[in-house]
């Protein structure tokens, strides 16, 4: 028992209730948001239509590095909260593993409301396909506020009210927002190549020869924008405690999920290729366009092959996928401060499980408030900052960690290991070092990134100090608490 358990007497746990299709499912629902509908143009206007295709393959490839890091740690550790265990227990749980899991949770405190909250900022963005002017329009009681940002704070309120049941009421309303998604890409993908067949047959589009080095540069950035869409392989880790068998179905939910996504991305994309070569070019001149722009890019494709209310319903389908992909976002984080809490390394006051649907309802409704707060402020700079962020705080030290729990603990029984070790960790930490040093501002955004560590260290320390932990202990442990 934990040491706030101990204090509490809260003695409710999660339940092992997870399956294999059900992990896949949370898994794909966060991977497949908006932005594969948004990028989509942005991609193939980067690498080229030549090219475009393998962006989706070289993404692929670094979530499968990457993902082969979560499936071994995830198999080893099966606990609610996912990176916050893992670190934990990498470094540490009586050393350095005390501060940096509080670390991540603390980033996660305001990462993932932000992220949320941009969900729901892109989702009521792109009501404006059916609502003109919903971004530009200010309530009259308050101008500074726009009617979009209360439909994205309406949004994250009704998602928080959703995940408020029980796991198995959750997991078939789950399947239903699926079913959305999987429509969506699929209308893409059919209305494609029916506008294609229509225009004589698929033809890859002519397009002016480049320099290599012209080639590569764009096909590097082109891989950087795919990788985004891929995040969210990860997310049944978060549930780790709720899993069932979770040695086997962690790591084949991680690896299904990223086959089936990059399939359907890949599919996408060829379907694409004729009706979005001078769409993307146009994109690529006005990065700046509003995102319901670019998701008219995307329902123009339907429109083009089925005609004007095709166009509305792909549009519609696009919003559905939107809401799907925050809802399993928020499903997965709310387990993190809770995980911390009921260890004693986070507020006591999130710990709690709902006696009657065996959620961490606290915990889950403080992220989903805080998320409500940011919808009313624009996110693209502060999440992009946030993303760096997260792979400083945590992808990174997973690499790593991976690695050194093979070298200081070669004892610990490992139901799953990653083939071709250590190749996937020094894979994927090259793919995000080189998404960390290629962006335009990187030095700025660093800074950022760094200032949140900071702020988290200092406040780590003041209750280590109070508490009497590391390292203030004067000693550290490699070895696990348990």
């Amino acid at each position: 028992m934990s040491l706030h358990s101990a204090r509490s007497g809260n003695t409710a746990t999660l339940q092992r209730r997870v399956g294999l299709r059900s992990a896949v499912l949370f898994n794909m629902l966060e991977m497949i948001g908006v932005g594969p509908f948004i990028t989509l143009p942005l991609v193939i206007a980067a690498a080229g239509c030549r090219l475009s295709v393998w962006a989706w393959i070289l993404g692929a490839g670094l979530a499968v590095a990457d993902g082969l890091v979560w499936a071994e740690l995830g198999a080893m550790f099966p606990r609610a909260g996912g990176s916050y265990a893992f670190l934990r227990e990498i470094y540490g749980p009586q050393g350095a593993g005390n501060w940096l899991s509080f670390l991540f949770v603390w980033q996660v405190s305001f990462t993932a409301p932000l992220s949320v909250a941009s969900g729901c900022i892109g989702l009521s963005g792109f009501l404006a396909v059916f609502w003109p002017g919903l971004e530009t329009a200010p309530v009259a009681a308050w101008p500074s506020l726009h009617y979009a940002n209360l439909a994205a704070a309406a949004a994250c309120v009704l998602v928080t009210a959703l995940l408020y049941r029980n796991l198995s009421s959750i997991t078939r309303l789950a399947w239903v927002l699926f079913a959305g998604v999987v429509a969506a890409l699929t209308g893409v993908i059919v209305s494609g190549f029916t506008h294609a067949a229509a225009a004589g047959g698929w033809q890859m589009p002519a397009a002016p020869a480049l320099p290599a080095a012209l080639a590569l540069g764009g096909l590097a950035q082109a891989t950087l924008i795919a990788t985004y869409d891929y995040w969210g392989y990860y997310n049944i880790c978060f549930l780790g405690s709720e899993v069932r068998q979770p040695e086997r179905t962690i790591p084949r939910a991680i690896l299904l999920s990223v086959l089936f996504v990059a399939a359907f991305y890949i599919a996408m994309n060829m379907a694409a290729l004729p009706s979005l070569r001078q769409a993307a070019a146009h994109a690529a001149e006005s990065i700046s366009s509003s995102a319901a722009l670019r998701m008219q890019l995307a329902a123009e494709i339907a429109r083009s092959a089925f005609g004007r209310w095709a166009g509305y319903t792909i549009a519609a389908l696009i919003v559905w996928t939107a809401f799907a992909s925050v809802f399993s976002l928020l499903l997965g984080y709310s387990r993190v401060p809770y995980a911390a809490a009921r260890d004693g390394n986070y507020f006591h006051f999130l710990a709690a499980v709902h006696p009657k649907h065996g959620i961490p309802h606290r915990s889950l409704v403080a992220l989903g408030m805080v998320g409500v707060v940011f919808c009313f402020f624009s996110l693209v700079q502060v999440i992009t900052m946030l993303v760096i962020t997260r792979i400083l705080l945590q992808f990174l030290l997973q690499q790593v960690g991976v690695i050194l729990l093979r070298i200081r603990r070669p004892e610990l029984k490992r139901p799953f290991k990653m083939p071709l070790y250590p190749l996937p960790p020094l894979a994927a930490m090259a793919g995000f070092i080189f998404i960390l040093a290629s962006r335009s501002h990187a030095l700025r955004e660093l800074a950022a990134a760094v200032a949140i560590g900071a702020s988290g260290t200092l406040v780590y320390l003041w209750r280590a100090r109070r508490l009497g932990e590391w390292p203030f202990t004067g000693k550290e442990s490699w070895g696990s608490s348990e």
